[in-house]
Order: C-alpha cells, then sequence, then structure tokens
C-alpha cells in the first residue's frame, strides 16, 4: 500500500464544507505569493538580490513571500518589490457574482 500524498490529502480536507470555505477564503494571499515569487525569478533575482534592491534584509523578503504569512504586505511595499523586479503593480477588483 503507498503512502498518501499531500494531494490526498488535500483533496479528503476540502470535502468538509469548514475547511473548504476557509482554504477558499485564503485564496487570495495564496495567489498573492505565488505572482510575488513568479516575478521575482522571471527578472532572474534571489531573495538576497531582491532584498539588495529594496533596501531591507532577505528575511523581510522570504516573509513577504511566505504561504504562512501572518501579516498583509502594505500597498507600498508590494509596488517596491514590482520595482525592483521591473513590473509595476497592476491592482484590480473583479465583480461577485
Amino acid at each position: 500500500m503507498s503512502r498518501p500524498t499531500f494531494d490526498d490529502f488535500k483533496n479528503k480536507a476540502l470535502k468538509n464544507p469548514d475547511v473548504k470555505a476557509a482554504y477558499n477564503d485564503l485564496a487570495p494571499e495564496f495567489e498573492l505569493r505565488r505572482k510575488l515569487i513568479e516575478m521575482r525569478l522571471a527578472a532572474g533575482l534571489t531573495q538576497e538580490e531582491m532584498a539588495e534592491l529594496m533596501g531591507t534584509k532577505k528575511s523581510n523578503i522570504s516573509r513577504l513571500e511566505s504561504a504562512s504569512g501572518k501579516h498583509s504586505p502594505r500597498l507600498a511595499t508590494l509596488k517596491s518589490y514590482a520595482d525592483a523586479a521591473g513590473f509595476t503593480l497592476d491592482l484590480q477588483f473583479h465583480p461577485t457574482h
């Protein structure tokens, strides 16, 4: 018998309506972190290089990109991050259905 994978665990957990609701509530935060990492990697930068360009420490970049981040980043921080990676910040809102 094979060991359950993370996807097996996730799929089983998401069958619980309370877990699914909490997971969906966190989706924008996970998406933000994913996009930050993608942007940094597209720029060919390490976390240390990003920190240097932003005038901060690597630990701050790591915390910003962490899925377990406890604090939401300020808009100015996101703009500075985008600028350092050679991107512009494009904030959008979409109507709910």
